[in-house]
Order: structure tokens, then sequence, then C-alpha cells
């Protein structure tokens, strides 16, 4: 999806990647470690919350979301960290049996130290039925062809 050099990022750039579907038992498994709140992990609280039924931690999500887009893009690619996420949201609940995958599309670019720069890239992670369940701009750290 992206290139060695920050100069050579080009906004607009899209791609497709990943596919995984979550259990009720590692939704279970994440909550009582990470977010204890009952409808993430007590499945008769969860019938009585507002959400309907057990639903995944956000940061279970997110956790989700970062391993396929490591696994798929970072791996692969020249970042070297990140400084950052904007506009973390969770607009849909990703439930039990749920199949995620993800889409992501380079939004800017903007200089950040001498041999770095930033690269905006907005993820989508979805399910198979369209549902988007998580939302984020991360700021990625890319190398520069030369120091200025």
């Amino acid at each position: 999806m992206l290139p060695d050099h920050f100069e050579d990022v080009e906004v607009g750039t899209t791609a497709s990647f990943g596919r995984r579907t979550v259990t009720a038992e590692e939704i279970r498994t994440f909550a009582r470690e990470y977010d204890p709140q009952p409808f993430h992990f007590d499945e008769a609280a969860a019938e009585e919350s507002p959400f309907g039924g057990l639903i995944a931690s956000g940061w279970h999500t997110a956790a989700l979301t970062m391993r396929l887009l490591v696994d798929n893009v970072l791996n692969d690619s020249a970042a070297v960290g990140a400084a950052g996420v904007d506009e973390l949201r969770w607009p849909n609940p990703l439930r039990p049996g749920d199949t995620i995958s993800c889409e992501a599309e380079v939004i800017d670019t903007e200089p950040f130290r001498p041999t770095t720069g930033l690269v905006l890239v907005r993820t989508v992670t979805t399910t198979e039925e369209g549902d988007a369940v998580m939302s984020m701009v991360g700021r990625m750290i890319y190398p520069r062809r030369e120091r200025v």
C-alpha cells in the first residue's frame, strides 16, 4: 500500500485487507482482562443492556484492527511507528460471529521531523454485512529520503 519513503506516498491511495471472525469466548476473555464491563463478559447482563447482547469492547475492536494492519500492511511497509490516532470511533458494536475486514486510505501527509514525515491514514473496520465497527485516523511515521 505504501512506498519506502515519505516523499513517495500519494494521498488517495487505498487498500482493503484482512479477514477475522470474532468469537464470544475471545470477547469475554479480553473483557475480563482489560474492560470488565458486564455487557462485555456476562451474557445475562449483556441481554439486559442497551446493546441487547454480548459485544466486544471498543478496545478489543481496536486491538483486532491493529493485528489486521500489522499482518497485512505494516509488516511489509517502511513505517517506523506512529505518532498517535485521531478520530477514533466505534459507530456500531462488534458481536460474536462477526467477520471483520479493513479499508484504509491515505488522506494527508505532513512533515514531522528532519528525517521523517507523517502519513495520515483513515482506517475503517467493517463487518461482512458492511457495518462499520471502528474508524480512526492513524498518524504513521515514515522515513524521508533525505534529511531536511
